[in-house]
């Protein structure tokens, strides 16, 4: 935006309002034209570039396997030939119990096939697989029998039932025990499983637990640990 310098007034203060005047057209082209630029830039973004709802880490809650088995596994140096590196498949507990699946032949295979001797077992490899048991869930039962005189009763004397006590639970009168607690709690603070989750894995097995009563259960748990704190 140029000005003619052979139409400018003599006038001092004219020509003063006709430089402010000037001046802001000026500043008002320059910041549309920066918003247009700003606009035009977005608009490639949104065409062309990244979008912005896609997470980097994305990607790992679907490709964690494809993700593991392409990094190696603990090496062992084993010599042949040659030396080479071979995966090292570390042990299963010996504590763990243990299930003997045998795989023998047949009685009738057990003769030679040159001399029909029997065979001698010379040995046997053994494979171990590592296989899962779903959790089990019961119901205990507190059985409390009542005892009573029937002769007192046929008489009208003062007859008292007599009946064991009910043993000291975690919560009174609720109906969880202390290892279903264990597992409630271990579960959403050690391994952020939250309440809401738990109650639609107990769904599965049939069992109608809301969040509200687990939320009870924490909460007057968290009275037994304040010896501890």
């Amino acid at each position: 935006m140029n000005i003619d310098v052979n139409c400018l007034p003599d006038d001092p203060a004219l020509l003063k309002k006709l430089l402010a005047e000037h001046a802001e057209k000026l500043a008002q082209a320059t910041a549309r034209n920066r918003y247009l630029e700003e606009q035009f830039r977005l608009a490639q973004q949104k065409q062309f570039g990244k979008s912005a709802e896609v997470f980097d880490a994305q990607g790992e809650l679907f490709n964690e396997a494809e993700d593991i088995i392409e990094q190696p596994d603990e090496l062992a140096t084993q010599e042949i030939s040659y030396t080479r590196k071979t995966p090292k498949r570390k042990p299963l507990p010996k504590d763990l119990p243990r299930e003997q699946v045998i795989h023998d032949i047949a009685e009738e295979d057990k003769l030679c096939n040159c001399c029909g001797n029997e065979l001698h077992k010379m040995g046997e490899d053994v494979s171990e697989k590592l296989d899962f048991v779903p959790a089990k869930i019961k119901v205990i039962e507190h059985i409390r029998p009542k005892y009573v005189c029937r002769e007192c009763d046929k008489s009208g004397s003062n007859n008292s039932i007599k009946q064991a006590k009910m043993p000291n639970m975690t919560i009174n009168k609720g109906m969880a025990t202390s290892s279903l607690l264990s597992q409630i709690i271990t579960s959403k603070y050690q391994y952020a499983l939250p309440l809401h989750r738990q109650e639609s894995m107990f769904k599965q097995y049939g069992i109608e637990l809301s969040r509200k009563t687990m939320s009870d259960w924490v909460l007057a748990s968290a009275t037994l640990f304040e010896s501890l704190i």
